[in-house]
């Protein structure tokens, strides 16, 4: 598809990142030369100087022929007059990114008045993700398929998992409930296990499975399940916002610590169900005085990357048992993460990628691609794809163990109207099925593509 992006900020160059990666057109604007230049020297992209805004400046970027304008400014008027000016010239499909709270409650009349197709606001998308890890504190990732029937869920094994030192084809009474598990990570790297592999202690495994089975699995091999009822947030940002927001509906008890006093003052008027503290949330004293050593987790949502991660670790010493979220936005720090025993890593740019990668995913669905539904996993060395089967092909009625699949790929799930069945060598896939492959192939658009 020929797509044009306005804005190459942190979230329009992750954005430009996945789509190219999936082969679209892509022509990227802005007014600054060196967010073009970065853009361009990683990327194979057309770019354009110029305000993404005007007519002119759109016409230049091929407007007439754009399949698709994603608007990702740091302002949100800029990016919703974009998308009317898109609108207006016979641009079906348009994105804007809008981030002010005071905008988000007309979000539905702004989608309907713009003939938006797609409002993403990053910080309320990453508030939201937030809250459903809060809802299990052993989970490091939550994914779902099947409009929420079938869970795909990231994990680490402890000392005491009785899958440690474990090779999955014995196994199997402890995951007999319906979960498979589809992917281990081990010193960085991602494997599609067999049923020779050995799961380690330390090993970070993905389980996947209908909501419940998961759930019953995750139990059995002692993953903490409570959901946190004490939460600290570290910072006033507008996540912390909207995640207290969501958390203070639920009856948890919540508090902020922000250093800003003017941000205080806001915070309090906004939200009646959380307690706002003024104070240092890097000061390792006062957070002990606020209670850190006793709260289910805590959430470092700074604006310094180095003091979310700094905190966090100061967080995991005096509160092992405490569940720790980092907000990181800094890409490049992420071979320096991959060594430091953090618990969950949150980037708020690279998710509203995912959610757009979606959304252009199920367009393509709509002229030929049978892709429903996209995660990445492990830093995108796989994917998790859910595929709809439409029409008849060399697939079908086929038993699994039949199939020449590429390597790396594991079909791991498949749901047949509404029953979910984790295959076996038997089992053979349908007509109207969704099936869940995870692989670590890229470009795989059609069902057709896991074969060799």
């Amino acid at each position: 598809m020929d797509i044009i992006i306005v804005g190459c900020g942190r979230v329009g160059r992750t954005i430009t990142k996945q789509l190219s990666k999936e082969g679209h057109n892509i022509t990227a604007i802005d007014v600054s030369t060196r967010a073009l230049e970065k853009i361009g020297e990683n990327h194979n992209v057309m770019t354009i100087k110029g305000n993404g805004a005007t007519f002119d400046t759109l016409d230049e970027a091929g407007i007439k022929d754009c399949d698709l304008i994603i608007a990702v400014t740091e302002a949100d008027e800029l990016n919703l007059y974009t998308c009317l000016i898109a609108k207006n010239a016979g641009v079906q499909r348009t994105i804007a990114r809008v981030r002010n709270p005071e905008y988000t409650k007309d979000i539905p009349r702004l989608k309907d008045e713009l003939k938006l197709s797609m409002a993403i606001n990053p910080e309320q998308a990453c508030a939201r993700e937030t809250a459903r890890l809060l809802k299990y504190s052993g989970a490091i990732e939550i994914d779902t398929f099947a409009k929420g029937v079938v869970d795909l869920i990231k994990f680490k094994i402890q000392s005491n998992s009785p899958l440690a030192n474990q090779k999955i084809v014995d196994s199997a009474n402890l995951l007999k409930d319906g979960v498979r598990i589809c992917l281990v990570e081990r010193n960085k790297q991602c494997y599609i296990p067999n049923g020779d592999f050995e799961i380690m202690p330390g090993d970070i495994i993905s389980i996947v499975g209908s909501a419940k089975s998961t759930m019953k699995s995750l139990k059995k091999l002692n993953v903490n399940l409570n959901t946190s009822r004490n939460i600290i947030i570290l910072g006033g940002s507008r996540i912390a916002y909207y995640l207290a927001k969501s958390l203070g509906e639920t009856g948890a008890k919540v508090k902020i610590i922000e250093r800003n006093m003017k941000r205080c003052e806001s915070l309090s008027e906004s939200l009646k169900n959380t307690m706002i503290i003024h104070g240092n949330g890097t000061d390792q004293d006062f957070l002990i005085s606020e209670g850190i050593e006793h709260a289910d987790s805590i959430v470092a949502l700074m604006n310094s990357d180095e003091e979310n991660i700094i905190m966090s670790l100061f967080a995991k010493e005096v509160n092992p048992k405490a569940k720790i979220i980092t907000e990181i936005n800094n890409f490049n720090f992420k071979a320096i993460l991959d060594n430091l025993p953090l618990d969950t890593i949150i980037h708020p740019k690279f998710l509203t990628g995912e959610y757009i990668v979606k959304y252009v995913r199920a367009m393509q669905n709509s002229v030929g691609s049978n892709i429903e539904t996209s995660y990445s996993l492990f830093d995108n060395q796989a994917e998790a794809l859910e595929f709809r089967v439409r029409e008849e092909s060399m697939v079908i009625g086929v038993p699994l163990s039949m199939l020449e699949l590429k390597p790396d790929l594991q079909i791991a799930c498949i749901n047949r109207r509404g029953k979910i069945i984790i295959p076996n060598g038997t089992d053979t896939i349908q007509l109207n099925d969704t099936v869940i492959v995870v692989t670590k192939q890229k470009g795989l658009s059609y069902l057709k593509d896991i074969l060799v």
